[in-house]
């Protein structure tokens, strides 16, 4: 079993350093992680210049980063820099949450998604809350969805899956539950500030509140005190509506 790791915290970030202790024994590990932290960069590849990939040195060993987006860190992988193919792909543990429409923009999922465009089973793994309480917990949580993962067998059709763990010292005894995305409200706005020459500079506004969050979603899953595992697609064509946008838009033979 061979097991690329990758996060969007950077590769010094407690998350990923728990993430790649917890799975230890089940497989031959490589990670490979960005440079800083690059949380929010989504599936972003870097195309305006050349990357380099670091080793971790010798307090690290085995682990190299690359000063680029997650989406780089997996996909250099799997295109050349590994020399072979993976049979899993992890990344994580994110410090927060990702879940409802922050999965579009997740770095952290964005890594695990470019696996499963490779055709490899993938994971991520975040925690609910910053902060990085009850780290090891996650941890424990990580190595039983991955340990029954291996037990039930990776042939098949290669998966997405992305599970978000409450910050909890009991976080492995807690329930996992299988979920569906949930929504949030619109984004807060823009906090606008001036820099040191007097010009305007903007901050993206905190995220806004969960809109959708029933029964049977992510965020409802995590406020009950559970595992929220969500399995996810690629395909995000409105197949519901197409017969409307032919008759709307489609030529006339």
């Amino acid at each position: 079993m061979r097991i690329l790791i990758a996060n969007d915290d950077g590769y010094l970030a407690p998350g990923l350093a728990t993430l790649v202790a917890a799975i230890q024994g089940l497989g031959e590990i490589e990670v490979i992680a960005p440079e800083q932290n690059a949380s929010g960069t989504s599936n972003a590849l870097t195309l305006n210049r050349p990357l380099q990939v670091f080793a971790g040195g010798a307090t690290q060993p085995g682990l190299r980063f690359v000063n680029g987006t997650p989406s780089d860190c997996v996909h250099v992988a799997l295109t050349g820099l590994l020399g072979y193919r993976p049979d899993l792909v992890l990344s994580g543990i994110n410090q927060g949450a990702n879940m409802g429409d922050d999965t579009l923009y997740s770095g952290t999922v964005a890594a695990a998604m470019e696996g499963y465009l490779f055709g490899i089973p993938s994971v991520a793994f975040s925690q609910v809350d910053k902060g990085w309480m009850a780290l090891d917990a996650a941890g424990r949580v990580a190595r039983a969805v991955v340990e029954q993962l291996l037990a039930q067998g990776l042939t098949g059709q290669p998966f997405l899956l992305n599970v978000n763990i409450p910050n909890r010292p009991d976080a492995d005894a807690l329930p996992r539950r299988i979920t569906r995305l949930g929504r949030r409200h619109a984004s807060e706005p823009v906090i606008r500030q001036t820099n040191p020459r007097g010009e305007p500079i903007y901050w993206i506004g905190p995220a806004g509140d969960a809109r959708e969050a029933g029964e049977g979603t992510d965020f409802h899953a995590v406020a009950q005190g559970c595992v929220s595992i969500t399995p996810l697609q690629v395909d995000l064509t409105d197949h519901a509506r197409l017969p409307d946008w032919r008759s709307r838009l489609a030529s006339r033979p």
